[in-house]
């Protein structure tokens, strides 16, 4: 317990074999509990609220889409033991020095974004709990929590996930009990009807949220022992994530039918009672701030990746980790307690705007990783002062991240903007489909027929590298 609050030394630099620790076992614990927020219920809610589907339809596509992302977020989990350092850092070997600085600074907004979002949910648990509590006030708390976890780091920040995936479980269990046995929740349930951008748009969700993830889950697989292998961190990290995520958001559907589309925690608090209600809400409070310390961890990975590019030869340590942590913990407060007022609405659906622009990051990624290189990269290249062998900008790599962007516009469907494609289609939202499928193929036809455009030294296909 008293390693729990060592402060960490370790921050972007890859983590040596002696300070290696964990099992994938603890993977599926810490992802399990990964999940395990309000914010997840509320977007299961999503799919019967928003989307309008049925409560069976829902929960084939919600499964069918993290089952399909648990995929992909895996394959990154798996690249953490060999090569020790954070996801976004090792982006430098397809991207090039100053071309993965693009990838992290919309993986830092991302990550803000997100941990303004949890505290805007828990916050909405919180004011079920104690109506008159307020929001400035709520959003302090709820932040205090997650960045003792942050200021400490990768130790306590995974205790606390892994603890915590144990008391919502319970909660979760105790939920559905509740809520499945009264009668007149049935009556609800019936409700909804099909249709394809209705399916479409929920597997959607199941998908990108499991993607979400790629740019942080070697963040934590990167501290397993050599010997644990891509295998362990593969399927620790996809049992954990994707059990978690569909046991909520399926919690979170059968509360957006049977509440009638209000407010997703404040229905989930009236359907099961005043007592039960606030035992359930309060935990799920508790439970999301601190593993919110998540979101401002990783963000501030990314944050101090994002100035090492550019200060070359500077190692940061752990005043730079600390004091970055207060910079965008201060920075995700400001922007939580402005969306309290309506004020930030487009920004939180801006996040889902950058979410397509990852995708494409994710192809370049994984192909590069499994077919094209075989997970035989130069770390040491990734911190040179020129780049290394990967140099400062990958203009091949960078050219199918464009193109693969470029490409799902026609087909996204989002508040912001829906585009021709999606449009035609009904609101069926392909734009990931497409945008992974173009980024994939595109870049392992650039490295077989062009391997100097993305500095590859050597013949680029051979047999694939196995997770």
């Amino acid at each position: 317990m008293s390693r729990l609050f060592t402060l960490e030394r370790q921050t972007i630099a890859p983590i040596p074999d002696a300070e290696r620790h964990g099992t994938s076992r603890g993977l599926v614990a810490i992802w399990f509990g990964m999940n395990m927020t309000p914010l997840t219920v509320v977007t299961g809610a999503t799919a019967t609220t928003v989307l309008g589907l049925p409560l069976g339809w829902t929960i084939i596509a919600l499964l069918a889409g993290n089952l399909v992302g648990g995929v992909g977020m895996a394959l990154h989990a798996a690249q953490g033991p060999r090569l020790g350092v954070p996801q976004m850092l090792q982006a430098r070997g397809q991207f090039g020095a100053h071309g993965a600085a693009v990838i992290v600074l919309v993986a830092l907004v991302m990550f803000i974004g997100y941990f303004s979002s949890n505290l805007v949910v828990s916050i909405d648990s919180a004011h079920q709990i104690v109506p008159g509590l307020p929001g400035p006030v709520a959003v302090s708390l709820c932040a205090l929590v997650s960045l003792v976890g942050t200021v400490f780091g990768y130790r306590l920040v995974r205790w606390l996930t892994a603890a915590g995936s144990y008391v919502v479980g319970t909660l979760a269990v105790v939920a559905f009990v509740r809520v499945l046995s009264d009668g007149a929740v049935w009556t609800h349930l019936g409700g909804g009807r099909v249709t394809a951008a209705g399916f479409f748009g929920a597997v959607a969700l199941g998908v990108v949220w499991q993607l979400t993830y790629a740019p942080y889950v070697s963040d934590y697989s990167r501290y397993l022992p050599r010997r644990t292998g891509a295998r362990g961190a593969f399927w620790g990290s996809y049992l954990g994530c994707v059990a978690s995520s569909v046991l909520l958001m399926v919690l979170g559907a059968i509360v957006g039918l049977a509440a009638g589309g209000a407010d997703t925690m404040a229905g989930l608090h009236t359907l099961l009672g005043p007592g039960v209600g606030f035992v359930v809400l309060l935990g799920f409070a508790l439970v999301a701030t601190a593993g919110n310390s998540v979101n401002v961890y990783c963000s501030s990975l990314c944050a101090l990746t994002l100035v090492e590019t550019f200060r070359r030869g500077w190692v940061p340590g752990v005043r730079a980790r600390v004091a970055t942590t207060l910079v965008l913990q201060a920075l995700g407060v400001w922007i939580a307690v402005e969306a309290q007022s309506g004020f930030a609405s487009a920004y939180f659906s801006f996040l889902s705007v950058l979410l397509y622009v990852l995708i494409p990051w994710s192809a370049v990624n994984l192909v590069d990783y499994y077919l094209v290189r075989h997970a035989d990269y130069d770390v040491d290249a990734f911190f040179a002062h020129d780049g290394g062998r990967y140099g400062r900008w990958n203009v091949g790599a960078l050219l199918v991240f464009a193109v693969g962007v470029l490409a799902q516009l026609p087909f996204v469907v989002t508040g912001l903007y829906t585009g021709p494609l999606g449009a035609a289609l009904d609101g069926v939202d392909l734009a990931w489909l497409v945008g992974f499928a173009v980024s994939c193929l595109g870049y392992y036809l650039l490295a077989r027929l062009r391997p100097e455009l993305v500095r590859l030294r050597r013949p680029a296909v051979r047999e694939a590298v196995a997770p």
